[in-house]
């Protein structure tokens, strides 16, 4: 018996797709069970060409046997075998793939497809093994021949003994050391979780012996412990069978199994692709929001299935980020893998199915928002935050994408409604969408600077999260109409005998909102009579860019560099607390500041901005009291 060498460049490859090429030691199972899998369909393509071959498909399956006692574990197969020459030629030669050569031989479009390319997935076992054996009988061979290695020493073939055609792949595994255990990759429980992880969507039964606890057959009351043969894995993938054959509940069930959540599943997209590339997927819009799901902790993707092999867990580059919350699963034959099937080459194929997932997700979500408004509400309240974040990240590059898919509450109509119902109903002389901010429903309904708006009875959008006028500055417009905060500068409303009025007001009191502007200083812009207040004696507007509720959320920010807005103190010259301004300004100027202190910071309260010196605030009150 003479021990070869391995007939790659060197010693420190195979070291170095031992130690380095994969990042989980579980994955040799994926590799040694899909290589098992190549070699049955082996068989299937010889038996297309070749009369003599018949092909059972219950004659063929995968056995996997752990022998705690021995310290192995065995791989079986009924595929095609392997020859001496070819034991020699595919397991001596590091990355020369059996697979690979009979794929580009017998080249087929029946819907079978060789999984290994690289001939590198076979010494992924030496991660958990010190010696592997292999004993082979190849179809149409009457002789055996066993192939064995500790790693990169070599390996010896010396002939064996075997009575049925296939392949033992038999695993001397690693004793525990302080830092790895191996002894999990004998027991039941951890096979059968890795075979379902991995392989579960194997086209042939992967076998294996469990302990079941059963009746004795003599007495119905007692147990016995029995060894049963089950079939570990689902074989048929529900995304290739016929979707006029499955039910909602099908669909719940895979989501449910998969752990893609504990909810049911607000819509399911199942998609079968064929074109510039083909796919298969199977994507979920979940009913409820993840706990972790706004933390940095959250991992978005799809699982990834090349030929229903599990390659990635959380495929992160199928997703965009504003569509992070869709769960579910993508399996195509077109992908370009790296050497340890681990990870993608970043190529056309991959983008192009990224591109048509992206799409499919839009239209769904479009449906839903059209033909199941309730449902669609309910990913609403779970997921619109992270819609309106995908509007304004990556510079608005998404907005047209996802504009139409955005709801705000309405005041005319006390429920959610999009931009299109919105721009739908707009009155012709209203020239502007107009929204409003604050902390609720409940407050909003309270502003001050809401009055006239409301007053030409214009609709107004109801902003209660901090990432909403962000979002809709981004946005700037929609169908050609600006949006307008009601609290801003510029209302864009023609007011006729009243803008006249206030203007007015304004230059008759001149030297009055002078006077309040001098004591509250660079607190605000301006001090000047309002257009907008009916009812109200007092509140604060801002011009520019930045807007009040903007410099609430910015101020909240770390390292937020103290952005403010450009505020305005606004009067209403037709409330009567203006009379006691004039009056205090002709007579106690002092009293004219204890005024102005007053409003101005009953002008924050009202927009929930914290006052400055709340001691100062309950002096003045009590100033006033007295």
């Amino acid at each position: 018996m003479t021990k070869k060498q391995f007939k790659a460049e060197s010693k420190r490859l195979l070291e170095m797709m031992i130690n380095s090429i994969y990042t989980q030691k579980e994955i040799f199972l994926r590799e040694l069970i899909s290589n098992a899998s190549d070699a049955i369909d082996k068989i299937y393509y010889k038996a297309l060409t070749d009369d003599k071959i018949e092909f059972h498909k219950d004659n063929y399956y995968i056995k996997i046997t752990a022998d705690k006692e021995k310290r192995t574990l065995t791989i079986s197969d009924t595929g095609i075998g392997m020859t001496k020459e070819e034991l020699d030629t595919n397991l001596g030669v590091i990355a020369k793939s059996g697979s690979l050569a009979f794929k580009q031989e017998h080249e087929s479009k029946d819907g079978h497809a060789i999984i290994g390319q690289f001939g590198v997935g076979f010494y992924s076992a030496f991660m958990v093994a010190d010696v592997v054996t292999v004993i082979s009988k190849a179809l149409g061979s009457d002789e055996a021949y066993k192939w064995e290695s500790k790693g990169a020493d070599g390996y010896t073939i010396t002939p064996a003994e075997k009575d049925t055609v296939g392949t033992d792949i038999i695993l001397k595994i690693k004793e525990n050391t302080e830092d790895e255990r191996y002894d999990e990759f004998l027991e039941e429980y951890r096979l059968r979780q890795i075979i379902k992880k991995y392989s579960d969507f194997i086209r042939y039964p992967i076998k294996m012996d469990v302990k079941v606890h059963k009746p004795k057959a003599d007495n119905d009351n007692e147990f016995e412990e029995q060894v049963e043969e089950q079939t570990i894995n689902s074989m048929v993938p529900i995304w290739r069978r016929n979707k006029n054959e499955l039910t909602d509940e099908d669909y719940v069930n895979f989501y449910q199994e998969k752990r893609y959540g504990y909810d049911k599943p607000l819509k399911h997209i199942h998609v079968s692709a064929d074109g510039a590339v083909s796919y298969n997927a199977i994507l979920f819009i979940p009913e409820n929001i993840p706990f972790d799901y706004y933390t940095r902790e959250y991992e978005k993707g799809l699982e990834l299935y090349s030929n229903g092999v599990l390659i990635m867990n959380k495929c992160a580059e199928l997703l965009p980020d504003y569509f992070s919350f869709v769960k579910g699963m993508v399996d195509s034959e077109d992908l370009s893998l790296n050497i340890s099937r681990e990870m993608l080459q970043h190529d056309r194929q991959l983008n192009l199915i990224a591109k048509n997932i992206r799409s499919k997700i839009r239209s769904t979500l479009q449906s839903m928002l059209k033909d199941e408004r309730e449902n669609y509400e309910k990913f609403w309240q779970s997921f619109g935050r992270q819609l309106k974040f995908g509007v304004y990240s990556d510079f608005g590059a998404n907005k047209e994408t996802l504009q139409d898919l955005l709801m705000f509450y309405s005041s005319k109509e006390k429920k959610l409604v999009t931009l299109d119902e919105y721009v739908s109903r707009m009155p012709e002389e209203q020239k502007y969408i107009y929204y409003a901010t604050g902390e609720s429903i409940e407050r909003i309904e309270k502003l001050p600077q809401a009055e006239l708006v409301k007053d030409k009875g214009f609709e107004i959008l109801y902003f209660t999260e901090d990432v909403d006028e962000f979002t809709i500055k981004m946005l700037m417009s929609y169908k050609d109409k600006e949006f307008r905060n009601v609290s801003g500068g510029d209302l864009g409303i023609e007011l006729g005998s009243e803008d006249e009025q206030a203007k007015k007001a304004e230059s008759d009191n001149k030297e009055l909102f002078d006077f309040m502007k001098e004591v509250l200083g660079d607190k605000v812009k301006a001090v000047k009579a309002s257009t907008r207040l009916k009812s109200h004696p007092v509140c604060l507007s801002a011009e520019g860019e930045v807007s009040i509720e903007m410099e609430k959320v910015l101020s909240a920010m770390p390292n937020s560099q103290n952005v403010k807005a450009e505020k305005v103190l606004e009067v209403n010259t037709g409330h009567e607390v203006f009379q006691s301004l004039k009056t205090a300004y002709e007579n106690d100027q002092e009293k004219l500041k204890l005024y102005t202190n007053l409003l101005y910071n009953q002008a924050l309260l009202i927009e929930g901005l914290p006052i400055a010196d709340p001691l100062e605030f309950t002096n003045d009150i009590c100033k006033i009291m007295v």
